[in-house]
């Protein structure tokens, strides 16, 4: 901030915007500009705020959603009107399925020019009512740093989602008094002594006890408190689709996802278990395998989640803790049990079902077409302990799921609402939030180019994400329910794909073409060495065949 702005008796209401979310701990936007929010953008030019530009609304989005994932601010997006706020909506449903903590500025037509149909004009609470915990427009300049502050306190209390600020272009002009508003702390629940002694009868009585994690509203430090808690008491822990790395890949007590396609072993123990405790997520449509598995209600089920209204829940409700991961498990680890037999076997072996899912192929390649299997089996090995896994949808994720090593929170970042396009932009927010890590996507080729121009952001910022594209020509998991449903008659899903290397190597970063399974140990190799030694990002398109699945 210049001498001035900082002593000026008054400032602009998009001045005063930045210096709130800065006072919030915001520090980095995302952000497709537009005329309508010129006045927040010179205050951007004197904050300590990284404005990272991107290539689409849509990237842009997924980019802020991506942060509120991985920090304890919400993530924060800036778009233009019209057609800006319409190309953001998607990562705006991400949000809200995800329960992601996000806050979307949209810049907005003059204030007097609302109801004429002015250019790109468009109705925000009409647009985004249903998909946003709360549609704020600011129409008093003066009143600029409370919303911001709202806005910041909504995204994150109760279930975390998306919150919208319209800012009229005009509006943010005006010259305001500079003070801000307070932050508004955030309710974060906790254990009653009814819930302490439910929960630990619970236990006491089961033999066949589970822990499911899921959601965003956690801190690597409460993950490691329920990870030594699970260890110590021989009690097993399944991870949420798209949510693995709460409890670590190589724990013991961590006995692998329960979402979409997932392995048997997973999927029977819902119902072979006495006693489930979700913490941070609720059983919903995933979980249950479309609301079918673990509906009778003489299940017994508790739900530790801040929402009262338990939104997107089914089945039964033994009781519900109401509290943030975080309380919860700080009032949890003081529950010393006695530890029972029962406990350690029916732990160690669902802990060997999932090892024996997860144990590499053979690292040595094949004779034909590249595969998936042998760029894990060469790639595992070589991450370092704190690396971590970007995702968006479709069947190329399973081989994420089954054999990348997540051992911290946050190691996963995903769309679980099924999002396509999510992995780049999502790849370029992790390795700008943590430099130094290895930052790994796979991407399928119809996900990649849905939003593949964000590695011109990557390149722009110094992201250095390694992307693997897995091109088998087709949109799979669609291909997948086609020929269950629809068998021998391909229709609307098959794919023609360019050189994504040479794209890669366009937008300023390595890329290399692999057709061969003889040739990706060194593709592999000569990617990790681009990004470690030049860098910048690097990309591997991998020529597969189509039909293959990781399980």
């Amino acid at each position: 901030m210049s001498k001035e702005q900082s002593t000026a008796t008054t400032k602009s209401a998009g001045h005063v915007i930045v210096d709130t979310l800065e006072a919030h701990g915001v520090k980095r936007i995302y952000s497709v500009p537009g005329e309508s929010y010129l006045d927040v953008l010179d205050g951007l030019h004197y904050s300590s705020i990284e404005n990272v530009i991107c290539r689409h609304e849509g990237g842009a989005a997924y980019m802020a959603e991506a942060d509120g994932k991985m920090n304890s601010v919400p993530g924060i997006a800036m778009v233009t009107r019209g057609p800006g706020a319409a190309n953001a909506h998607v990562g705006l449903h991400t949000a809200w399925q995800d329960s992601t903590a996000m806050v979307l500025f949209v810049g907005l037509i003059p204030f007097e020019h609302r109801g004429k149909e002015a250019f790109q004009e468009f109705e925000p609470q009409a647009w985004f009512d249903s998909g946003a915990k709360r549609v704020m427009i600011l129409d008093h300049a003066d009143r600029a740093s409370e919303i911001v502050a709202e806005a910041m306190f909504a995204a994150s209390s109760g279930r975390p989602g998306p919150v919208i600020v319209g800012l009229h272009e005009d509006i943010i002009k005006e010259q305001i008094r500079p003070e801000l508003h307070p932050n508004i702390p955030v309710a974060t629940g906790g254990m009653t002594v009814e819930d302490w002694k439910a929960l630990n009868e619970a236990l006491q009585e089961s033999d066949k006890p589970l822990f499911i994690t899921g959601g965003n509203d956690w801190t690597h430090e409460g993950a490691e408190a329920l990870t030594a808690w699970l260890e110590e008491h021989y009690i097993p822990a399944a991870a949420e689709w798209r949510t693995e790395g709460t409890v670590p890949f190589t724990s013991p007590s961590y006995v692998g996802p329960i979402g979409y396609g997932r392995p048997k072993p997973t999927y029977d123990l819902l119902e072979e278990t006495d006693l489930i405790i979700f913490v941070g997520t609720v059983p919903g449509d995933v979980v249950t395998d479309g609301f079918t598995i673990r509906q009778n209600w003489d299940k017994n089920n508790f739900l530790v989640t801040i929402d009262p209204s338990l939104r997107g829940r089914s089945g039964p409700v033994s009781h519900q803790i109401v509290a943030k991961p975080d309380v919860f498990i700080r009032d949890l680890v003081r529950m010393d049990l006695a530890v029972k037999d029962t406990w350690k076997e029916w732990t160690s072996r669902m802990r060997g079902e999932q090892e024996k899912f997860a144990a590499l192929p053979p690292a040595e390649p094949s004779t034909g077409k590249a595969r998936m299997d042998t760029l894990m089996a060469n790639l595992v090995p070589s991450l370092p302990e704190d690396s971590l896994i970007t995702l968006g949808a479709g069947e190329h994720t399973n081989w994420a799921h089954r054999y990348f090593p997540t051992n911290s929170y946050a190691s996963m970042v995903s769309a679980r609402n099924g999002s396509m396009g999510y992995s780049v932009p999502s790849a370029v927010a992790a390795s700008l939030n943590y430099p130094g890590r290895r930052v790994v996507t796979i991407a399928g080729d119809g996900e990649f180019l849905m939003n593949g121009q964000e590695l011109a952001t990557a390149a722009q910022y110094g992201a250095t994400p390694l992307v693997v594209v897995m091109d088998n020509q087709e949109y799979g998991t669609i291909r997948t329910h086609q020929e269950r449903d629809y068998p021998n008659r391909v229709s609307g899903t098959q794919l023609k794909n360019p050189d994504f290397a040479k794209m890669a190597e366009a937008f300023g970063g390595f890329g290399v073409r692999v057709e061969l399974d003889a040739d990706v140990p060194a593709a592999v190799e000569a990617a990790t060495r681009a990004i470690d030694e030049d860098g910048v990002f690097a990309l591997i398109h991998l020529i597969v065949d189509q039909r293959v699945r990781a399980y």
